[in-house]
């Protein structure tokens, strides 16, 4: 997007404004995007035409070679059409850069826009769950000195799968022979005294 400060504060003076190769196709992108969703209101901010209910819903801006069509919650979008082709790796914003309107499919960019006024109008959904992270595996010193200590491995089977995986990143990224034995020795000391990781020194 072009983050430039604002040329004009009148849409109709920055669509007449925007550099030859992108005029047009932003022209008939704004008419559509009042014609699917009439209610819209527009503004500029950073030099791009922002279209907004509850929060901004989409924004077009006028580059030198190309269109560029922004949706701010685009990465909560559905978009089987494929339509997003610039900013995927972002966490909201994704873009749709064209030359030519030809060169998308108008139902599928409609479907597109009224699935961005859907989600501005429920601005306070709940997050999605975290990914839940893979098991660490068990550490062979710590699995051996587990058997040899009673006491240390009820505590630690008591122990949740977040704690547990504590002990067990702590004794599996020790390299040195040493630092595995010393880090084995402490862990078993706290486990057998009933302590979590972070209370280990304690034990």
């Amino acid at each position: 997007m072009d983050c430039r400060r604002n040329r004009t504060e009148d849409p109709e003076e920055w669509i007449a404004t925007c550099p030859e190769k992108s005029r047009a196709v932003c022209e008939a992108l704004r008419d559509l995007i009042f014609r699917w969703e009439p209610d819209l209101k527009e503004s500029l901010n950073a030099n791009v035409l922002c279209f907004s209910r509850h929060k901004r819903v989409c924004g077009l801006s006028g580059l030198k070679t190309r269109a560029q069509m922004t949706f701010y919650r685009g990465a909560e979008l559905p978009d089987p059409a494929r339509l997003f082709n610039q900013g995927l790796e972002n966490c909201s914003v994704r873009n749709i850069d064209l030359r030519a309107l030809e060169e998308i499919d108008p139902r599928a960019l409609r479907a597109l826009v009224h699935a961005a006024v859907r989600l501005d109008a429920a601005p306070k959904l709940p997050k999605p769950p975290p990914i839940p992270r893979e098991e660490w595996p068990m550490p062979e010193a710590l699995a051996k000195g587990l058997k040899k200590n009673k006491a240390a491995a009820v505590f630690f089977d008591s122990l949740k799968p977040t704690y547990q995986r504590e002990y067990k990143v702590w004794v599996s990224i020790a390299k040195q022979p040493a630092t595995i034995e010393k880090r084995l020795e402490e862990t078993l000391r706290a486990l057998a005294a009933g302590k979590k990781w972070a209370q280990r020194r304690d034990a």
